[in-house]
């Protein structure tokens, strides 16, 4: 976690929209923390979030948890970030989801592969680096656009997935 000023240091001395900016990347770092890494295996190291626990449920869990992402990276473009680092994010949600949606080796994976703290991260080195450029509307409106086709993408491959299974379950019975 990254750290933040208190009353009193030296370098408080911050203007509303800092101010604002500081509280909405905690709220973030809590929320990504929250998807991906709130809960530990005991005896272990082994860390996952409700992302984990929501996937467990098949495919309706995955698209669930893509929504949540998804709503995560809508709320770091307000940051001003790039159309460049956008499309990071978003294939780290996309890879993260399309993997989740195959059976126990996708649960697996979610245990592994922490695309929401991976975004904030970005978005924070992006802030760090200075390359921060204020109002991002076409960037949200892209977001919001590239998330739907990535979810009827998403639903479309899970539903080819599913058919195919159903086909050869059926086979199996004749």
């Amino acid at each position: 976690m990254t750290k933040h000023t208190q009353p009193g240091d030296k370098n408080h001395h911050m203007d509303p929209q800092t101010a604002h900016s500081s509280k909405s990347l905690i709220w973030l770092d809590h929320s990504a923390e929250f998807l991906d890494n709130k809960f530990r295996i005991p005896g272990t190291n082994i860390r996952f979030g409700i992302d984990a626990l929501i996937g467990l449920f098949p495919y309706v869990g995955d698209v669930l948890t893509f929504l949540f992402s998804g709503f995560l990276v809508i709320v770091m473009a307000r940051y001003g970030i790039s159309g460049k680092l956008v499309l990071k994010m978003l294939g780290n949600i996309w890879f993260d989801g399309m993997f989740g949606t195959v059976p126990i080796i996708g649960d697996i994976f979610d245990l592994r592969y922490k695309a929401n703290l991976k975004n904030v991260n970005l978005v924070k080195e992006y802030i760090a680096e200075g390359k921060h450029k204020g109002s991002a509307w076409g960037i949200i409106l892209l977001v919001l656009f590239l998330l739907l086709l990535m979810i009827a993408l998403s639903i479309f491959v899970i539903w080819k997935l599913a058919s195919l299974a159903y086909g050869q379950m059926i086979a199996a019975l004749i």
